[in-house]
């Protein structure tokens, strides 16, 4: 017999089941409505309806909802009866006039404490006070009326359906707590973890001191995968909240933990609460999360980026760690065993620079997919690296600006040494995992494998136009780091605001650039008060973690004087942007207009003798091709020294005549 004949099978018993029931309940109404019947006869109906009851309950190949519903939630007899005079109203039209019969009031067709009291047996008052079963947790509803005995009662609807055989989440927790789909196979050391959890609970559980799981880390896909799977092992439906939509009001947030701790017993159900993105500095709403823990019963989850202090019920925390590199290699190899095995030999390319979750390799794949099965498409690892970028790329709108790479080394003109470096930092970033992992240097130690540079110079001698050279060169994205946002008045918001942007950063390897560092990595100051101190600790902790941070950081200062020098030391290379001299400028004259833009006479040895950096030749070139193209002629030095004077203007500086002098 296949499962779906059981279940078939099942309801149409229960079906059964429920309508031997509400006879039972009828057969009381109508007794007491009427005198006319001998009371042979009347024990005779009763007991003919308990035999069809019990007839009904033999052919119950399992429990039937009705009886679920009373162990679960502990109903006696009479509280049984009272809820099914009140299912009685929406599955029987009898029950309706039955009510007003025995009420002697036709505008009274429906049940009540007083009516259940008088018809019905094994009678308590307290069957529907607020912390009975009936009322706490909402299995009836009690209306208005002048008097409590004469309230309309009324069966909630999740627990009429629930009656029937039909399971659903209640709507009034749809848009608040929504379900997580299965997902696929775990790799082995998330399985692990999986195992671990359930072995917990399965102890604990028996010991009736259930632990909240709380599951740390910055991949929420890994998390949740890993929470479903505990709860397929747990034979348990697993739904997932949002922090940010736990309401503050004491009244609602009461409700809610009612609604939610009812449908845990209802559907065997457990809760994950995701605080990946919960604001710390949000008293009311922890406050409202720790509430709803504490009060909460049932199989708990949190999901957090770091270790969260939660109310004094059990804690059980576990570290959600990236799947290792060898773990990640077997997922790609599985991914693209469909749409392009002949790329399977080629992952390591991906996992060397790539720090991904499960979840996310498989999206990289499926954007990739269309482009993968084109014959003409003539590199797929090129395509499949662009999809992993797009896939990875982090989420740090608040925090950084995302740079479109589009410089190349001939746009870039240095010193040759100060070229070599360059390119040795973009060597560094190819080869770190064959250094680390396949050479062995990761194993002696974990410190200073984080690859930084310091670009100093004055501005406009290229070091943001160097950043850009090495994403391009290396196609990598570019994020710059907007300090503003970062560097907070309030004590530990800095090291919070440092921590979101490399835990964002690092399942991509992004190109991290510190623009004008020294006002983030300035000098330690001498301790002299409690601010001083978490300043100190901030630039502590930024050291720590470029050194563990898998892509570049860079950073830029105008002044190196002003970088501290232990953090100084921990720079694996400098690089020295210097003034152009009139040869380098002369340089950057001669490629500083694309090829298709029209010039005519330009004289760049004259043009060399602006004393101005590179990022201001950029802006007069720009400035002047705008004033050609507005005269319809091609860019002359006429318009240059138009340009010249806009920009010298701006930087409140004469134009001297060794500069100009001579010019047409």
């Amino acid at each position: 017999m296949n499962t779906q004949t059981i279940i078939n099978n099942w309801h149409d018993a229960n079906q059964r089941y429920l309508s031997a029931a509400l006879a039972v309940v009828r057969g009381a109404l109508e007794r007491y409505t009427t005198n006319s019947q001998q009371p042979t006869e009347l024990q005779n109906q009763e007991n003919a309806q308990h035999q069809s009851l019990q007839a009904a309950a033999a052919a119950m190949p399992t429990p039937s909802a009705l009886d679920n519903l009373c162990r679960m939630f502990g109903l006696s007899a009479f509280e049984r009866d009272l809820l099914l005079l009140c299912a009685g109203m929406e599955l029987s039209g009898d029950f309706a006039r039955l009510c007003a019969i025995a009420q002697g009031d036709a505008q009274r067709a429906y049940p009540t404490l007083s009516l259940a009291l008088a018809a019905l047996p094994n009678v308590h008052w307290d069957a529907i006070a607020p912390n009975a079963p009936l009322r706490r947790w909402r299995l009836i509803q009690v209306g208005e009326a002048h008097a409590l005995t004469l309230s309309p009662l009324r069966i909630d609807e999740r627990i009429l359906h629930y009656l029937v055989g039909i399971q659903y989440l209640d709507e009034r927790l749809a848009g608040i707590i929504e379900p997580l789909p299965g997902t696929g196979e775990l790799v082995p050391s998330h399985q692990a973890l999986a195992e671990r959890v359930t072995a917990v609970w399965n102890q604990t559980y028996k010991a009736n001191n259930l632990p909240i799981v709380q599951l740390c880390g910055v991949q929420t896909s890994s998390k949740r995968a890993i929470a479903t799977t505990i709860c397929q092992l747990q034979n348990l439906h697993l739904w997932v909240m949002p922090a940010q939509v736990i309401p503050l009001l004491p009244g609602e947030l009461d409700n809610l933990i009612r609604l939610w701790t009812r449908e845990t017993i209802l559907s065997k159900s457990a809760l994950l609460i995701d605080c990946d993105e919960l604001d710390t500095n949000d008293g009311a709403r922890i406050n409202a999360i720790a509430h709803f823990i504490e009060h909460t019963n049932g199989f708990l989850f949190i999901s957090s980026r770091e270790r969260m202090r939660l109310p004094q019920r059990l804690v059980v925390s576990f570290d959600v760690q990236q799947p290792t590199a060898k773990e990640q290699g077997a997922v790609w190899q599985e991914a693209l065993s469909e749409i392009a095995p002949q790329l399977n030999g080629q992952v390591k390319i991906l996992v060397d620079q790539f720090n991904l979750s499960p979840a996310t390799i498989y999206a990289a794949c499926a954007e990739a997919a269309g482009q993968l099965v084109q014959p003409q498409s003539n590199n797929l690892t090129d395509i499949l690296w662009d999809a992993c970028r797009l896939q990875a790329r982090p989420r740090l709108d608040e925090l950084a600006q995302w740079i479109e790479p589009s410089a190349d080394w001939d746009d870039l003109v240095l010193p040759e040494n100060q070229q070599q470096i360059l390119r040795d930092i973009a060597a560094h970033v190819r080869q770190r995992s064959t250094v680390y992992n396949t050479w062995g240097f990761g194993a002696k130690s974990a410190r200073g494998l984080g690859i930084s540079a310091l670009f100093a110079g004055a501005s406009g001698t290229g070091k943001t136009l160097a950043a850009e050279v090495l994403a391009n060169k290396l196609r990598l994205d570019l994020y710059r780091i907007d300090l503003s946002s970062v560097v907070s008045k309030y004590i530990g918001e800095t090291e919070k605001n440092l921590r979101r942007v490399f835990d964002a950063a690092e399942q991509g390897g992004v190109i991290l650039l510190f623009d004008e560092a020294d006002a983030l990595f300035g000098k330690r100051s001498e301790v002299k008060d409690a601010r001083d101190r978490y300043a100190n600790i901030e630039v502590s902790y930024l050291l720590q973690r470029m050194e563990s941070y898998p892509g570049l950081a860079l950073l830029t200062t105008n002044l190196k004087s002003a970088i501290d020098t232990a953090f100084l030391r921990r720079i694996r290379f400098v690089v020295q942007f210097p003034f152009p001299d009139a040869a380098q400028r002369a340089e950057i004259w001669r490629r500083i207009f694309p090829p298709n833009t029209p010039t005519a006479n330009l004289d760049v040895v004259q043009l060399a003798r602006l004393n101005v950096a590179g990022g201001n030749i950029r802006n007069i070139a720009l400035n002047a091709a705008f004033l050609a193209a507005d005269a319809g002629e091609a860019v002359q030095m006429k318009h240059i020294l138009r340009a010249a004077q806009t920009e010298y203007s701006k930087l409140e500086k004469p134009l001297t005549e060794a500069e100009i002098g001579g010019w047409s």
